[in-house]
């Protein structure tokens, strides 16, 4: 509870959305699942709003409290809405936000329910993407062991999987480099095939992002036989149905596929589906949250991770790619910290006191940063779509600056821009936001996606660096053989996942506010055939993250009586 806010039993949360109680799969009283067998094809669809923001500072620039204040402001003003949000990772909970529940009167209760295991989603995609590395390390030193009496034996055929082209690393849903680079086997013989390995976090799994891209429990059963896990010894792609471990990979995932149901400060429901991150995987919620909610809901608002460079570009070009499924409009946060971070003038780090000129009243200081608001927003713009900017107030902030801005959004193509207090106010606080977002939902408008499926794959890499305003993409040896070697499995046709730094529109996250007269430097380009997306590389992006100098599982704790403090 929140200041002695009571919640309603889940099943009155989804009583009063519309959910029929045979669909609904309780996980005590405050959390349920939905089953998928609820959606119809040819239900009345509601509208989707979705939330990004400029380029943040590493603290986050409160998009969940945007995206939870503004389902609730659009409950405020008499309309049926829901919010769709990811499910946070262990990784960013312990190791930088102390939670991702949004945060004030615009949050999901029980918040330690939704930062700590939830439903067990993450643990099941955890233990599906390992349950595929045992079974490779399996078959590689069986067919080592047996040699040529492996097929005899067996009745199985030969895979003969390369051991320096096994692309499957393990994942654990934790940050922690010193699993960056592991060697497994070690010693051969019973211990298996000696050979160098790695983890990545459980968000940068493919499963995860397969699990956000299904439409229902086949496609996510085919999608994961599509896996390319190895190469073999003539450069073939061994995939998870060769290896025969698809089946039992999807078992593990049968409840995973549900969204989850929970509730805001105000009864709102939120529905919690998937954590792909956005600097390295797709960043947005589930296609499934999403259709059950545009079922259920006039408006549905949806939150896509980082900014319209990252997580809002991913769902055009991957997710509406994918289903087809359209946002009405977009919201834009904007704080004055961030634009103030953009300025280039100092360096926001978690764990760190803000500097005094964040909190002091320095309109000059906000302007030099401001040219990053008219990026996004015109970037934003370039879907098709009407962009509001929403303000998310702080406490620090002063009038004048908060004017200043929503001047600038104005003057800069947003079609509307109010400041948002739904941290500190709830639904009340985010109604004149709600208002806005109801007039831009009512206009007609299509789509605008930046490439063709059918432009040549190189090209499309051209076209995503010359987009966040680079004079070209640079690819490196290696980058130009995985291009070559996509082509020739003819999946140059998927679209990109643009893997790189969230902290600014270029690749190099020195680079602040709106940099020009770069290059974006791609490293490599990695297949995700089952999810349906072509990973590609610019700059040092790291997999699997690691804890900081001042960690924020530093303030989580509990007391005697059960309480969890630190999570926020």
């Amino acid at each position: 509870m929140i200041a002695s806010i009571p919640l309603l039993p889940i099943t009155e949360i989804a009583r009063n959305c519309g959910v029929p109680e045979q669909y609904l799969i309780p996980y005590g009283r405050e959390v349920a699942k939905v089953d998928l067998q609820m959606i119809q094809p040819d239900a009345k669809q509601g509208k989707l709003v979705l939330v990004s923001a400029i380029t943040p500072t590493p603290l986050g620039e409160g998009k969940t409290v945007t995206t939870i204040g503004l389902s609730q402001g659009l409950n405020f003003i008499g309309q049926k809405a829901i919010a769709c949000i990811r499910q946070p990772s262990l990784g960013p909970v312990f190791g930088v936000k102390g939670g991702a529940a949004g945060g004030g009167k615009a949050q999901v209760l029980p918040m330690e329910k939704l930062n700590l295991h939830l439903t067990g989603d993450i643990h099941a995609i955890t233990a599906a993407h390992d349950l595929a590395s045992a079974a490779l390390d399996a078959r590689l030193y069986h067919e080592e062991h047996l040699g040529e009496e492996f097929t005899a034996q067996t009745q199985l055929p030969r895979l003969n999987i390369d051991k320096n082209r096994i692309v499957w690393k393990r994942v654990i849903d934790h940050n922690d480099r010193a699993l960056r680079r592991i060697k497994v086997g070690v010693g051969g013989g019973v211990n298996g095939v000696e050979r160098e390995d790695g983890f990545e976090i459980s968000a940068a799994s493919e499963l995860m992002a397969i699990l956000a891209l299904a439409t229902d429990l086949q496609d996510m059963r085919q999608r994961i036989g599509r896996i390319i896990l190895a190469y073999d010894t003539q450069g073939n792609p061994v995939t998870a149905e060769q290896l025969e471990v698809a089946g039992a990979m999807t078992v593990l995932l049968k409840e995973a596929i549900n969204p989850n149901l929970m509730q805001t400060a105000e009864q709102t429901p939120v529905l919690i589906h998937a954590g792909p991150f956005a600097n390295i995987a797709h960043g947005n919620s589930s296609v499934l949250a999403d259709k059950v909610g545009l079922q259920l809901a006039d408006y549905v608002v949806t939150e896509a991770g980082f900014g319209s460079d990252m997580g809002m570009e991913k769902f055009f070009n991957i997710k509406y790619r994918q289903t087809g499924v359209a946002p009405s409009c977009v919201v834009l946060v904007a704080t004055v910290r961030s634009l103030k971070s953009n300025s280039g003038r100092f360096n926001i780090k978690p764990g760190q006191a803000l500097p005094a000129e964040v909190t002091q009243c320095n309109v000059e200081l906000l302007a030099e940063g401001s040219a990053n608001l008219g990026w996004h927003i015109q970037n934003a713009k370039s879907y098709g779509l009407p962009v509001i900017v929403a303000i998310n107030r702080f406490p620090y902030d002063h009038d004048e600056e908060l004017g200043f801005i929503k001047q600038y959004a104005l003057e800069h193509g947003a079609c509307a821009c109010e400041i948002s207090d739904a941290f500190t106010q709830g639904g009340a606080g985010t109604q004149a936001l709600a208002r806005h977002v109801v007039a831009a939902c009512a206009q007609d408008n299509a789509v605008i996606l930046p490439y063709a499926d059918n432009m040549p794959l190189a090209e499309k890499i051209q076209t995503m660096a010359k987009k966040y305003g680079a004079r070209q993409a640079n690819l490196s040896a290696q980058a130009e053989q995985n291009l070559a070697e996509i082509q020739q499995l003819k999946l140059d046709h998927l679209p990109l996942c643009m893997v790189k730094t969230p902290l600014s529109i270029s690749a190099d996250p020195n680079l602040k506010n709106v940099p020009t007269d770069f290059d974006v430097e791609i490293t490599r380009l990695q297949l995700s055939a089952g999810a349906g997306f072509i990973r590609v590389y610019a700059g040092n992006v790291m997999t699997m993250p690691g804890l900081g100098t001042l960690p924020a599982y530093r303030q989580i704790d509990i007391d005697a009586a059960g309480n969890i403090v630190g999570l926020h």
